[in-house]
C-alpha cells in the first residue's frame, strides 16, 4: 500500500512540473535602435548650409536615382532591425547623418516602412554642414509628450565648434514614460588626441540632460543613443559619463553600457583606415537594467546587440568585412552606411 502512495506521488509530481514547464511567462518585445546614416542628404543646394560638401551634391550626375536608392536601401534596412523577435520594425529609432526633415519624411514612407506608421521628432541643428539628428516613432508604441534640444556650446581656440544637437524625448513606450537623448558627438578631425576635450563636453552636456530629469525622478528610465565618435572605453565614458560595463556594479544613479563588453570582445560598428571602433551605442539608466532578479513586470534591457548583417558588409577587397558605405572617392558604391546600426531590445511581463 505504501508503495502504491509513493507511485501515485510521484507521478502527480511529473504531471504537475509538466504542467508548470508548458505554462512558460509571455513577453512585450520593443525594439529601440540607432543609426548613422551615412550622408543622407537630398539633391537640393541649400544656400543657407555648406551641404556642397557633401557625398550626394559632389555627385556629377544620377543624383536622383542615387538618393532614391539609398532611400530605399536605409528604409529597407530598418525594417529588419528587431525583427526576428519583435516581429515588426523598431518602435523607436534614433538617426544621424540626415540633413533636413524633408529627408527623413522620404525615409518613413519609403514602401518598407510606410505602414508602420512612423512619428518623426527633428530639429534643424547649427552644424555648419546642416547634419541632424532625429527620433523615428512608431506611433501605435510610442507617446511623445516633450521634445528639445540642447547645445554643447563647445569652444575651441576662442571659436564656436557648431555641432549637433542633443535631442531629448520623452514619452509613453506603451504605458510607461521614458526618456530618449539621441546624440552626434564631434568628431575625430584633427586627431583624437586634439578632438577628445570636445567630445567631453559633449558628455557633460549629456550629463546635464540626465540630472535635469533625475530632478524630477530619480528613478527615470533614460536612454542616450548615438554615434559618439568614441569607443566605450574613451574618456568622455568613462571619465565624465561614468559608465559601467559589469550589471553589479550599477549604482541607481548610474548608466550602464552594454556594449563596453562587445567592444573588448572585438566587435566594431565602422572601420576607418584600418582602425576598427564601437562608436555606435546605446547606453541606459539602472531602473532599466535587469540585475539578475529577473523582474520584467515593467520594461528592461533583454539585449543589446550590432545588426552587422551580411548584407550590410563589404564583400571583396581592401575593407572586406567592413559597414558596406555609399560613398566612396567620390562616387556612389550602391551600399547603405559607413556604420553599423545598433539595437536593444526591452521587454516586460505580458499580463
Amino acid at each position: 500500500m505504501k508503495k502504491s502512495l509513493v507511485v501515485i506521488s510521484i507521478s502527480l509530481l511529473m504531471v504537475f512540473t509538466t504542467f508548470s514547464q508548458r505554462k512558460e511567462k509571455k513577453y512585450v518585445i520593443r525594439t529601440i535602435a540607432f543609426y548613422n546614416l551615412e550622408n543622407l542628404f537630398d539633391t537640393i543646394n541649400d544656400t543657407a548650409i555648406n551641404d556642397e560638401a557633401s557625398p550626394m551634391m559632389e555627385l556629377k550626375s544620377n543624383r536622383s536615382f542615387v538618393y532614391w536608392d539609398k532611400i530605399d536601401k536605409l528604409a529597407s534596412t530598418i525594417a529588419q532591425i528587431g525583427f526576428d523577435k519583435a516581429h515588426t520594425s523598431p518602435a523607436i529609432i534614433g538617426v544621424s547623418e540626415v540633413e533636413n526633415l524633408s529627408v527623413v519624411e522620404d525615409l518613413v514612407k519609403s514602401k518598407h516602412l510606410i505602414k508602420k506608421g512612423y512619428g518623426i521628432i527633428h530639429y534643424d541643428s547649427p552644424d555648419k554642414r546642416g547634419i541632424d539628428v532625429a527620433l523615428l516613432y512608431q506611433k501605435r508604441y510610442f507617446k511623445p509628450v516633450h521634445h528639445e534640444v540642447f547645445n554643447p556650446n563647445i569652444y575651441r581656440d576662442n571659436f564656436k565648434v557648431y555641432t549637433r544637437d542633443q535631442l531629448l524625448v520623452s514619452g509613453y513606450l506603451d504605458d510607461e514614460l521614458i526618456h530618449i537623448i539621441v546624440n552626434h558627438w564631434p568628431s575625430r578631425s584633427g586627431g583624437e588626441a586634439k578632438s577628445r576635450p570636445l567630445r567631453e563636453k559633449a558628455a557633460y552636456q549629456n550629463l546635464k540632460i540626465f540630472t535635469q530629469i533625475r530632478a524630477q525622478d530619480p528613478s527615470a528610465k533614460i536612454i542616450t543613443m548615438g554615434d559618439f565618435n568614441d569607443d566605450p572605453i574613451n574618456s568622455s565614458f568613462k571619465k565624465v559619463l561614468k559608465t559601467k560595463a559589469k550589471k553589479k556594479e550599477v549604482g541607481l544613479l548610474d548608466i550602464y553600457n552594454p556594449y563596453e563588453d562587445l567592444y573588448r570582445r572585438g566587435f566594431n560598428t565602422l572601420a576607418y583606415r584600418d582602425n576598427l571602433n564601437l562608436f555606435d551605442m546605446i547606453l541606459i539608466s539602472s531602473p532599466l537594467l535587469d540585475k539578475g532578479d529577473k523582474d520584467y513586470t515593467t520594461y528592461k534591457m533583454y539585449q543589446a546587440k550590432i545588426f552587422n548583417k551580411r548584407f550590410l558588409t563589404d564583400k571583396k577587397g581592401r575593407f572586406k568585412g567592413y559597414p558596406f558605405r555609399s560613398f566612396s572617392n567620390g562616387g556612389y558604391t550602391g551600399g547603405y552606411s559607413d556604420h553599423f546600426p545598433v539595437y536593444m531590445y526591452l521587454i516586460k511581463e505580458n499580463k
